[in-house]
């Protein structure tokens, strides 16, 4: 379960998009969760950074190339971590002009993940709105996996269609038990139909 305290901070976030001039819940939903991946996309890349330097050996999975794209602006500058420091004015055209155009593209244009974002859209309306909400995501405690499928039905919940998006997410506890019960074996089979964010199968392999 999420805090209250970070409840409170999505709250705060969702309301500034609303006296910002967006007033469609999905769309707040949508442009929300765009900006938790871009966050999420620089922490991996941190990470992997992280590894190299410890370790002395080449970053293995680079999520940013080195060097500009293709309108000649540095990938380094599309990471949350630096565009999250520039003016309202530079960082709203790096995230149109820029970060939007990698994310349709990363993994390369044949790649299932490029097919299901090529309609990815910006649609927060001013700079000002922008970085005040980059401002309060940059607040949001990330770290624990399970906070991340808890602010997701938390936002469902605000906008009243977690029924019928069908986004119910087991508690990672109950997963655990679940699995200790079970048991399972490697030379088990595990079917999972609906496995959302993938949890159970997770908890499978961290047991194994």
């Amino acid at each position: 379960m999420i805090t209250g305290e970070i409840k409170s901070k999505i709250d705060r976030i969702w309301d500034s998009f609303w006296t910002g001039g967006a007033s469609n819940p999905l769309e707040v939903m949508e442009q929300i969760t765009y900006l938790l991946f871009i966050r999420r996309l620089d922490d991996l890349q941190t990470l992997e950074e992280n590894k190299a330097n410890r370790t002395k050996k080449p970053i293995e999975r680079r999520t940013f190339p080195e060097g500009r794209d293709p309108k000649k602006r540095p990938y380094e500058d599309l990471r949350w971590s630096r565009f999250k420091h520039f003016e309202p004015k530079e960082m709203f055209e790096v995230m149109a002009e820029h970060v939007f155009p990698f994310l349709r593209t990363l993994g390369g244009d044949d790649s299932t993940y490029a097919h299901h974002m090529k309609d990815a859209r910006f649609t927060i309306p001013t700079p000002a709105l922008l970085a005040k909400v980059v401002d309060m995501i940059d607040g949001v405690p990330m770290e624990d996996r399970d906070t991340k499928g808890d602010l997701y039905e938390y936002m469902l919940g605000k906008i009243a269609t977690a029924g019928q998006n069908g986004q119910f997410r087991t508690p990672r506890h109950a997963i655990q038990l679940m699995v200790e019960l079970v048991k399972p074996l490697p030379i088990d089979v595990m079917c999972d139909p609906a496995s959302g964010t993938c949890g159970v199968p997770v908890a499978v392999g961290e047991y194994l």
